[in-house]
């Protein structure tokens, strides 16, 4: 019951009300009984000014009505007194008494009111003012979190979601930086090279047009590569699911990448059993995962290395491993590794590293298809074991 009212917006409302009233409550029965006495002492007294200037109370000391335990009927007719009565002057003082206990009572709820919902109103405020700020491109923005009721998980919630926008910006603002210079690499090789034919310093040879239309060739990647990216991030495509069976793929993959590996002197086997259960998957989608995770085990596994392509049930899924003996990852870089144009080796040629998209949109297709994707790699030198789980529908 305790934790209900720590930990609840509405238990905590409950109790600032039930404190309203009760603290209302005390003060309305505190001044009632301050105030009443002096209020009946004071309309008996004009009961007696008005018996006296009327001729109806007696001369004398004891004479007229008399107030406490030694008035009687003989000293005071309250039915034939021509004066207002007593029941009437107890009336008029305690309404006197209630109006002033319940000035008293309103004042103290109005305060109390004030301040507890002063409270509750803070972080709500405190969030909106936070709100603009986000909106007017201030991603650092934060509020601060007290308790663990609603207002401190929607506060808590608040600077979770203002953490994420802030590492999108970031991100947008690295791959505007990121783009910029993939695009600049293969366009100042271009430039160069046509100005160099033009200044004669390049002979007008097959070798340099070849080189220009290699790197007209990156720079159209490239692009074929973010429009890609930029359809698959925001599911702008269509997956064609069908019943596949894996070992199917395993003839396409092997005539795909057998020329590769053997120009670059790398050992290349395949390993997917037929008897694997069959699974709901986009064909097309799934040899491009593959080929991404293949391409890069090429990219990064140096002459005389070894990489295979391995399949096997694992539970309800179809684990699939990308094993390769090349550079390794080093632990730090393991979680970042999908992230877009992200290097582990900063200094990396381009020619030998990809554009540095390919494995973000890999891990995009595998949850696209329900499956999740990870690495691992003992570090540096001791290669790297991409693993796709798919489950079986």
């Amino acid at each position: 019951m305790i934790s209900y009212f720590k930990n609840h917006l509405q238990g905590k409302l409950l109790l600032s009300y039930l404190a309203i009233i009760l603290a209302s409550a005390l003060v309305l029965i505190l001044t009632s009984r301050l105030t009443i006495d002096s209020a009946f002492q004071n309309h008996l007294g004009r009961m007696q000014q008005a018996q006296l200037e009327s001729g109806e109370a007696g001369t004398g000391e004891g004479a007229g009505l008399r107030y406490g335990a030694g008035a009687d009927k003989s000293d005071l007719d309250i039915e034939n007194s021509p004066g207002m009565s007593l029941y009437a002057n107890f009336q008029a003082s305690f309404r006197e008494a209630l109006l002033w206990s319940s000035v008293a009572a309103l004042f103290v709820a109005l305060i109390l009111s004030f301040l507890l919902s002063r409270r509750v109103v803070a972080p709500v405020r405190a969030m909106m003012i936070a709100s603009r700020s986000i909106a007017e491109g201030h991603y650092d923005e934060r509020v601060g979190t007290h308790g663990s009721d609603e207002l401190g998980q929607l506060a808590q919630s608040f600077n979770q979601m203002a953490t994420e926008l802030e590492k999108t910006e970031e991100m947008r603002r690295q791959l505007i930086g990121d783009v910029a210079h993939e695009l600049r690499t293969p366009l100042t090789t271009i430039k160069g090279s046509v100005e160099a034919l033009e200044d004669g310093i390049l002979p007008a040879s097959p070798e340099t047009y070849e080189l220009i239309l290699r790197e007209a060739g990156r720079l159209n990647h490239l692009v074929d590569d973010l429009q890609e990216l930029s359809r698959v991030e925001a599911g702008a495509y269509e997956l064609n699911i069908t019943p596949l069976q894996l070992s199917s793929l395993s003839g396409t993959i092997e005539k795909r990448f057998g020329t590769q590996f053997v120009e670059k002197r790398i050992s290349f086997a395949s390993h997917i059993p037929e008897n694997l259960p069959t699974i709901q998957a986009d064909e097309r989608r799934l040899f491009q995962i593959f080929s991404n995770l293949l391409t890069n085990a090429l990219y990064y596994t140096p002459e005389g290395g070894e990489v295979s392509l391995e399949a096997s049930q694992v539970g309800n899924a179809i684990e699939v491993l990308v094993r390769d003996n090349g550079i390794g990852i080093p632990p730090e870089h393991l979680e970042n590794i999908f992230t877009r144009f992200y290097r582990v080796d900063k200094s990396r040629s381009r020619h030998a590293g990809g554009s540095g998209i390919g494995l973000t949109i890999t891990k995009h297709l595998v949850e696209a298809h329900g499956g999740s994707i990870w690495v691992e790699s003992e570090g540096n030198n001791k290669g790297s074991v991409f693993i796709v789980e798919i489950p079986i529908k």
